[in-house]
């Protein structure tokens, strides 16, 4: 389900020329009403579900209905951003309340280069990046727990 503007919590990001959700939108979806000063998504259809305006939005007036891949059916999730990490609250139809907490990304933004682990190595190659010349395959790297 797309991202919706609960209309009552919204400020407009205070009479700004552009809100948070305007600005981190990767669609450029959302839009403010310069009549009423709250923001909307100009294009339900085309929201992706990044939740990227609901985890920016500082009056939490922002939600998305996720999937039940992610949400279960029927509940509400909602982000709370902190400074080290991103604690989500799923509230279930029958009430139990559930967090998670995750770290959210220490690197500057801009800083971040996806191709530094490529530094050295053919791009023109039909190789693939985990693959050596000589057919063999790098290891790759395992997550902790």
């Amino acid at each position: 389900m797309p991202s919706f503007v609960i209309q009552e919590k919204c400020d407009g990001c205070k009479g700004g020329d552009k809100t948070a959700c305007m600005y981190i939108c990767p669609n450029d979806l959302m839009v403010l009403d310069p009549n009423a000063m709250k923001a909307y998504n100009q294009e339900p259809d085309q929201c992706w579900e990044c939740f990227s305006c609901v985890k920016i939005c500082p009056t939490q007036a922002i939600e998305v209905r996720g999937y039940a891949d992610f949400v279960p059916l029927g509940s509400s999730i909602m982000p709370m951003m902190g400074t080290e990490d991103v604690m989500w609250t799923c509230k279930f139809r029958n009430g139990l309340i559930k967090r998670f907490k995750f770290p959210i990304r220490t690197t500057p933004e801009g800083a971040a280069n996806a191709y530094d682990d490529l530094k050295g190595k053919d791009l023109e190659s039909e190789l693939l990046s985990t693959e050596e010349a000589d057919g063999r395959t790098l290891p790759t790297p395992q997550a902790t727990v």
